[in-house]
């Protein structure tokens, strides 16, 4: 009998339709006279933290398990992908080998993790992923000759040839790689394998019963979510041109995806792709986008931190690194830097 695939569902077209059509604005604006609101940049975070996200959800929403320390995954993911294409480094492999590799070592950092330590339920396990996070950055920061330390690995070459005032096409490269995330989950979840998730996370004893191994179960399901997890630190650290400093990735980013899953449904992917737009969307488009337009009408006073529109860039990730402190080993690529717009400077924007 030849396999059946799973089609997309009609909620998770109309999102990636909908982020599709976000960044025309940035050439239908100007066509039209108006100035361009530099969209294509900023939503890049949407897509990053999304598939972020998606790797949480099977992790939580199919497997029922807490884990909290989902950033250290995006954190190896970064560096390993940034050690396999630097160029201090022998390796330097190119874009798509070195993205497959961050994934692989993303899911076996999430193997042997999970070896030991799943076992424990609720809140225990959560604990342990908390502290493995902690773990991470120390470790990132300690192992300086490999790591480069607080300064982080950079520049790092652009993905697919792009340069950085191609913002469009950077997103759409990376909107392409989650619309493939989203159809493998999409398949995934109706799988032999997704079956069992679910059956775990309802009753492990039951699903016992039926010959499932919950342990093994639920060992794939956090080398999977891992290796997401591991792509989206990948793909992070390609869009700014730097791994940035060990403390962007820490426990606020792990709590940041908790909230996308949960805001838009845990167990859902379409409810990831919502929450995702609406947390990054707020966040990184909307808020930095008023606050330069509140500037630029002089609305707003420097008296006080409430009324000035310039400190709500620092609302969308506190720890992640913006433009106000350029990395002192990085100068092929000054401006890449902002590829979010939350992460700019008053009187500075991101790429068109």
């Amino acid at each position: 009998m030849a396999a059946r695939f799973a089609s997309f569902a009609r909620g998770q077209l109309i999102a990636l339709g909908a982020l599709a059509l976000v960044p025309l604005l940035d050439l239908a604006l100007p066509a039209a006279g108006m100035e361009s609101l530099q969209l294509a940049g900023a939503s890049r975070s949407v897509v990053v933290f999304a598939i972020l996200a998606i790797g949480l959800n099977i992790v939580i929403g199919w497997t029922g398990l807490l884990n909290l320390g989902i950033a250290a995954f995006q954190a190896i993911g970064a560096y390993a992908f940034a050690i396999l294409t630097w160029e201090n480094y022998p390796f330097q492999i190119g874009f798509w080998p070195a993205l497959v590799a961050a994934a692989l070592i993303g899911a076996l950092a999430g193997a042997l993790l999970g070896a030991p330590t799943l076992r424990l339920r609720g809140d225990y396990l959560a604990i342990v992923t908390l502290g493995f996070g902690e773990i991470v950055q120390e470790t990132l920061k300690n192992v300086e000759v490999v790591t480069q330390g607080t300064k982080g690995i950079n520049p790092l070459p652009a993905p697919f040839g792009l340069t950085s005032d191609r913002a469009i096409l950077w997103f759409y490269a990376y909107l392409a790689i989650l619309v493939v995330v989203v159809y493998l989950c999409r398949n995934l979840e109706f799988s032999r394998m997704g079956r069992q998730w679910f059956a775990v996370r309802e009753d492990e004893l039951a699903a016992r019963c039926m010959g499932i191994e919950p342990d093994k179960a639920k060992l794939k399901a956090f080398a999977a979510g891992s290796a997401l997890a591991a792509v989206s630190g990948a793909l992070y650290a390609a869009a700014l041109g730097s791994t940035a400093e060990p403390a962007s990735y820490g426990f606020e980013i792990s709590i940041l995806a908790l909230c996308i899953v949960i805001v838009g449904g845990i167990g859902s992917i379409t409810g990831v792709l919502v929450g995702a737009m609406v947390m990054l969307g707020i966040t990184d488009v909307l808020l930095p986008l008023a606050s330069d337009k509140l500037q630029d009408a002089g609305i707003g006073s420097t008296a006080n931190v409430f009324s000035s529109p310039n400190n709500y860039k620092y609302l969308p990730a506190p720890g992640r690194p913006r433009c106000s402190t350029p990395s002192p080993v990085s100068t092929s690529r000054p401006r890449d830097a902002c590829w979010s717009r939350a992460m700019c400077p008053a009187g500075s924007s991101p790429p068109a």
